[in-house]
């Protein structure tokens, strides 16, 4: 079966068209057509002992199209062309009627030659091909197959005309799955208008809880600051040796908040896709977190060209993964891969890994595994790898996660299809 839905439509058009064709040749031709052809071969078959009985008893009666010929002037074997179905009835019935009947040859459209031996006399007898069966019969065939395609492409057009609103919400629908809202207006048939009227009322609903939830978590973290402010202010008060684990304390609460707002903001499903070096991108990344202590490499990058992504939102996505790899192991290595169909950036690292069973857990928001990394080496809430998992679903892709063959650790790989 055809994997679209207009090679599907297509061939259920097709299909009967073809089938009912065939079977209105089949029965033509087995009912209609060959009882004609065995009707005017008899009657030829007919004609032709006449003229034989007519040749022995009167030499005028070669006037009848009968000619002496030598006895080993004839074939040895019937003869026509392989496509002419209509010759085989033809040769059947006169080989059936005519007395002595030697061989037939059918060379054209045009004419029937026989060989018939009597009396010790072989006869070349030459007929008309119309005196043996329709001539015009192909006629039908031709119309048959004409109307057949010319209604068939006629079908096709509407058929175009009715599928292309579905075609469109489709690509409406893949293009907010990428983070991306193009226009769309319901059309074409009911059920296919129902079918939009419901899309465009999921969207605003998404749209509308979105923008709550960064509007909530916005307005959270604006009340927080303030309180968080008297904190510090409270704090610097203290002794050194009294402030510095609350001081501590307080930037974790700053950092959790900025983590929040960075989850709902949802930079990666408003911005714009910006053609990007990909490698120029890790690199800036490798050299960022260098800078900052962390022990990060570049793999190997394989590939070239430019790619359509969100640079903030991807670079965000590596980020947290290259800080969590930094944050649970010793080591930690940034390799891609390009091709014409997708783009592969790896992150590996050498931790403890995350069994199996967990990894799907691992990319839903607010879940800390504890027997799969060690907390003790940072706190968090469990939304890097969520967050870079909703950056590569809004570039149309997805975050893997697996054991790194290399450094025995996560190995976690945001695959793009382009």
């Amino acid at each position: 079966m055809p994997r679209s839905l207009y090679g599907r439509a297509a061939l259920i058009l097709v299909l009967p068209v073809i089938t009912l064709q065939l079977v209105v040749s089949i029965v033509f031709v087995q009912r209609h057509f060959e009882d004609v052809t065995e009707q005017l071969s008899r009657e030829a078959a007919r004609a032709v002992n006449l003229a034989i009985d007519m040749a022995r008893n009167d030499q005028s009666a070669f006037q009848l199209g009968l000619q002496p010929i030598p006895v080993d002037a004839a074939p040895s074997q019937d003869q026509r062309r392989w496509y002419d179905l209509t010759g085989i009835v033809v040769m059947r019935v006169l080989h059936q009627r005519v007395t002595g009947l030697e061989a037939i040859e059918i060379p054209d459209d045009s004419q029937v030659i026989l060989y018939i031996t009597s009396s010790g006399q072989t006869w070349r007898v030459a007929l008309a091909r119309g005196r043996a069966s329709p001539t015009n019969a192909h006629q039908l065939f031709v119309n048959m197959v004409f109307f057949g395609v010319l209604m068939t492409v006629i079908a096709f057009l509407y058929l175009r005309n009715q599928l292309r609103p579905i075609t469109r919400l489709a690509d409406a629908a893949e293009a907010f799955g990428r983070g991306r809202v193009v226009r769309y207006a319901p059309s074409g048939a009911t059920e296919v208008r129902a079918a939009g009227n419901a899309f465009l009322d999921m969207r605003n609903r998404i749209e509308r809880h979105i923008e709550q939830r960064t509007m909530m978590l916005s307005g959270v973290s604006h009340d927080l600051r303030t309180p968080i402010t008297r904190l510090r202010l409270g704090l610097s008060l203290l002794d050194h040796e009294d402030r510095e684990p609350l001081e501590q304390d307080v930037e974790d609460m700053q950092r959790l908040i900025d983590t929040f707002l960075d989850f709902a903001r949802g930079d990666a499903e408003t911005a714009e896709n910006e053609p990007t070096d990909i490698f120029d991108l890790i690199h800036s990344i490798i050299q960022d977190g260098q800078r900052a202590g962390q022990a990060v490499t570049i793999g190997l990058l394989t590939g070239e060209g430019l790619v359509p992504v969100r640079p903030r939102a991807l670079r965000r996505a590596i980020e947290n993964l290259v800080g969590n790899a930094t944050r649970y192991g010793t080591k930690c290595k940034v390799s891609a891969t390009l091709t014409d169909k997708s783009l592969r950036i790896r992150v590996e690292d050498d931790g403890p890994g995350i069994a199996p069973e967990d990894r799907d857990s691992a990319l839903k928001p607010f879940v800390r595994l504890d027997p799969a990394r060690n907390q003790d080496r940072g706190s968090g809430v469990g939304l890097g790898l969520a967050i870079a998992a909703d950056i590569a679903r809004a570039h149309g892709g997805v975050l893997r996660l697996g054991e790194s063959d290399e450094l025995g650790g996560l190995r976690a790989d945001i695959v793009i299809a382009l």
